[in-house]
């Protein structure tokens, strides 16, 4: 039997001998999952120097194509796993999101590096935001400043690991009420989310009438007792 059909083979239904080479018995989550995560196709962008490390990843020395993620490709259409790699800044946070809903389910998300995960050593600066988990889900996070080759590779066989552990029946993509695509922030003086849009309006309405709360003049106290 190939290592192929050991790894599909379902072990509680055992099969004879004689037609092992031949006939192996699996189930529809082990096939699916196999064949997702041997054949997971990178978007091509980066932010930073992480993509750097990425693009060694991807070349001779380390070659992730022997996981089947060869492919990078450049469209989001044709791409079901985004690698944030480097820093994330306000003015891109909309083209992120944005290119994350065009990339078709079932899709995944690698935060390659501090930046991506913590907003890492510019996680003050004014234009900087604090990982990119705050506006869409993250599979993977993979520490360092920049993580080496290695680590991405190893944030890549954990992705693998957990689409192993996944179940074609509880997989959100194929759930009846799936959500619907993430708002994209909107970038004006600051980074706003749509989604706190309410919230936002609440609390402009409360400033807005403390405001006119004091500037109001204060009522004249009563006149005292007369002599």
């Amino acid at each position: 039997m190939s290592s192929i059909a050991k790894e599909l083979a379902n072990p509680d239904v055992p099969v004879s001998a004689e037609l092992q080479n031949n006939v192996f018995i699996t189930t529809i989550d082990k096939i699916y999952n196999w064949s997702r995560r041997n054949s997971m196709w990178p978007m091509m962008f980066g932010l930073a120097c992480c993509a750097i490390e990425m693009i060694c990843t991807a070349a001779s020395r380390f070659d992730f194509s022997r996981f089947g993620m060869e492919v990078m490709r450049p469209s989001a259409r044709q791409a079901d796993m985004m690698i944030v790699s480097g820093t994330v800044t306000k003015k891109m946070v909309p083209q992120i999101v944005r290119l994350y809903n065009q990339m078709p389910e079932p899709k995944y998300v690698v935060a390659m590096g501090a930046c991506a995960s913590g907003g890492g050593p510019f996680k003050e600066g004014y234009n900087v935001v604090s990982g990119i988990d705050k506006f869409i889900p993250v599979d993977v996070y993979i520490p360092g400043c920049p993580p080496t080759p290695q680590a991405l590779l190893n944030g890549l066989i954990t992705l693998q690991k957990k689409i192993d552990g996944q179940s074609i029946t509880q997989v959100p993509w194929y759930r009846a009420g799936k959500s619907e695509p993430i708002p994209v922030p909107i970038l004006g003086p600051d980074l706003i989310d749509p989604r706190h849009a309410p919230l936002l309006r609440q609390r402009a309405a409360e400033a807005a009438a403390a405001q006119m709360n004091a500037a109001q003049p204060a009522e004249a106290a009563p006149a005292g007792p007369t002599a």
